[in-house]
């Protein structure tokens, strides 16, 4: 079996927008006719430079090959040009590629991916989704009262969640975050947290965990602040409360608090991920698909996290082919926890996607289909071009300033 052909596409993402403002989905094509499809996460360039990237890191090392060969296949695109380091835009590329060859395997098999990487172990993936405006734009006026910024108006939309059968929800309350980051949390900043921290505790009781995303915005002393005003409300977790640069300082951080750390969604590969749990920065690993070096590399993450007793979490803020790969990972990893979905994954979201994924009362099914269990619908891509120059997901461009 060799690979022959890739093929990539810009799709913009309908309103509203979960998810991001475009994805990047690639197909690759044997000699001997069977396709496999991935998804790229990598927001530093613009989608049409990432396809560029992906035809040359296709041409340079994926064309001619055996798609089963994903080590050589890793370390050719790892170290090409000298490099030997992470780096998040050639993981990325790679992450896109690498799913697809897995997709390509699991149909060469009729097995699903997770079959291959250990077998399934969860008959069901515990999952959680944003706070979302409960209609309009992902991106609304901050100046209007929204989800974003309206604790009132966060815990209605929480206790619908619950009501759907999620069993944890997850919202960012404390400010916008910036390309300055870290900073201290203002006065207000934290009791507009707690506030949105309580009154959702109030709606969902003991129905729902609370997931504290900050993106992150603090100083190690800063986020100490903030994890000590919100440890009475039980946070499952305290995601990325520092920029993800140093593992030492966010080993600080859970150090400080009682409140687990989660993150590694700017992470990639096995290297920058032994760092966090080598420091013990983080005991939630949030590893995204499409940028962390693909599914054989977050399997060995996986195994690396289970050594030191932390578990994954998935991260998606990208398209539903990388979901169809969070899933894969999640189904046979020992240590999984819970998996973030973008609502229930239906609607505008799916809109490029043939197949679907399976909700049901706050859980993905894993599915049995082979490969990813997914396929990219042509003609409905062609009719959703990006047209916009802003990448996918962008921070304050200023300081925020208390």
């Amino acid at each position: 079996m060799k690979l022959q052909t890739l093929e990539t596409f810009v799709v913009g993402n309908p309103p509203p927008r979960h998810g991001g403002r475009y994805f990047i989905f690639v197909r690759l094509t044997t000699a001997c006719g069977i396709t496999g499809i991935g998804e790229i996460y990598n927001a530093t360039f613009g989608p049409d430079i990432c396809c560029a990237m992906a035809r040359d890191m296709f041409g340079r090392h994926f064309d001619g090959a055996d798609p089963h060969h994903i080590e050589t296949l890793f370390r050719k695109s790892y170290g090409a040009g000298f490099t030997q380091r992470p780096d998040v835009s050639v993981m990325g590329v790679f992450s896109g590629l690498e799913m697809a060859c897995w997709d390509i395997i699991g149909k060469a098999a009729d097995k699903p991916v997770y079959e291959l990487l250990g077998g399934r172990v969860h008959d069901r993936l515990r999952s959680y989704s944003y706070i979302y405006p409960p209609a309009g734009d992902v991106y609304p006026d901050p100046a209007t009262p929204n989800a974003y910024n309206d604790a009132d108006i966060a815990a209605e939309v929480a206790a619908g969640m619950v009501a759907q059968g999620f069993t944890a929800v997850k919202f960012d309350p404390a400010g916008p975050f910036s390309v300055f980051d870290g900073r201290q949390p203002s006065l207000d900043d934290i009791a507009l947290s707690v506030d949105f921290c309580t009154k959702i505790r109030q709606a969902v009781g003991t129905k729902a965990d609370l997931l504290f995303g900050t993106h992150g915005q603090f100083t190690v002393s800063g986020a100490k602040r903030m994890a000590r005003a919100l440890e009475p409300l039980d946070p499952l977790w305290f995601e990325e409360p520092l920029p993800p640069e140093n593992p030492a300082d966010m080993a600080q951080v859970a150090a400080f608090t009682s409140i687990p750390v989660a993150a590694g969604e700017r992470l990639c590969t096995k290297h920058e991920f032994a760092r966090l749990i080598e420091a013990s920065a983080a005991s939630i690993l949030q590893i995204n698909l499409g940028r962390v070096g693909g599914l054989l590399e977050a399997k060995k993450i996986a195994s690396t996290a289970e050594t030191r007793s932390a578990q994954i979490a998935p991260h998606l803020y990208c398209g539903p082919v990388v979901a169809a790969a969070n899933i894969q990972i999640a189904t046979c990893s020992p240590n999984f926890l819970i998996l973030e979905s973008i609502g229930t994954f239906d609607g505008p979201y799916m809109s490029a996607i043939k197949g679907e994924i399976t909700w049901e009362d706050g859980y993905v099914i894993p599915p049995s289909a082979p490969g990813l269990g997914l396929e990219l619908d042509d003609d409905a891509i062609a009719r959703l071009p990006y047209e916009g120059t802003e990448l996918h997901l962008e921070m304050a461009q200023t300081p925020t300033l208390p």
